[in-house]
């Protein structure tokens, strides 16, 4: 019980003292894994995945990909210093590339380190679909949410160990029917509306980023009624998902589109 609750109370000292501020929405987020520790990690697994696989380097693709990643960065670094953010990307390390693959997919990882699979560039048809895709992906990364899963999962580690603590001295069918009920009931309960939620957000802030860069945030849903077509019938149920459905998705872009259109009309951008 002593080790319970000494658990408990470093558990709520983290959620205390383990918060960072989100530039973007202004809220707190749970962040206990700071840049010094994930950034160096991250960056030798990005330059691990690309010498074991193929980058496209010096055709049109692959200098759109950069071209639209510099254009976005520079918006999010423009919306930064006009917010009172100065200095927030000194960390970052950003770099774009377009790999030889398949996958209708693309990825941020911590620190601004952007990877385009080539399979997605037919759904993206053109640049402004590729800025709405990288724009996302940024956003990912300029909101730390790398960072926040690390944390989340932590936690919920934490939690596994104080509750197999607590049924110790019960049979094992009640230790058994516990870490099953945890790990299923933490899995659809908070980690994968957390995961949503990370998706949500990123939408949010990539249709400003790419508005601000110049981009109509206006075709972010085309690009998701297109995504929804390639996924017809393959994906699960939103509840079941680290993403939501695309409909939602949809529902969000072409209610949020007009807002991002205010927003970059301060920063002079008028037309797209």
């Amino acid at each position: 019980m002593r080790l319970i609750k000494s658990m408990s109370m470093v558990v709520v000292l983290l959620l205390v003292v383990a918060c960072k501020t989100n530039p973007f929405t202004g809220e707190k987020n749970l962040n206990f894994v700071s840049n010094d520790q994930l950034f160096p990690a991250s960056f030798e697994q990005y330059d691990q995945f690309l010498s074991e696989n193929e980058v496209i380097r010096g055709t049109a693709e692959a200098q759109m990909i950069k071209r639209v990643g510099n254009k976005i960065e520079t918006a999010a670094e423009r919306y930064l210093n006009a917010n009172g953010y100065q200095g927030f990307l000194e960390d970052f390390r950003w770099e774009y590339n377009l790999v030889k693959d398949d996958a209708v997919n693309a990825f941020a990882m911590p620190g601004g380190k952007i990877v385009f699979f080539t399979g997605i560039l037919p759904v993206a048809e053109n640049e402004t679909g590729v800025a709405v895709v990288m724009a996302h992906e940024i956003a990912h990364a300029l909101a730390d949410h790398g960072a926040q899963r690390m944390s989340a999962a932590q936690l919920q580690q934490l939690g596994a160990v104080a509750g197999s603590v607590a049924v110790s001295g019960r049979s094992q069918e009640t230790q058994q029917i516990f870490a099953q009920a945890y790990g299923l009931g933490t899995q659809l309960g908070v980690m994968l509306p957390f995961s949503r939620s990370h998706e949500t957000e990123a939408d949010r802030i990539g249709l400003t980023l790419m508005a601000i860069a110049g981009y109509n945030p206006e075709e972010a849903a085309d690009l998701w009624r297109r995504m929804a077509a390639k996924n017809d019938g393959q994906a699960p149920p939103e509840f079941l998902s680290t993403h939501p459905s695309n409909q939602t998705r949809i529902n969000n872009l072409e209610k949020w589109a007009p807002e991002a259109k205010a927003e970059a009309r301060k920063y002079g951008v008028t037309s797209y």
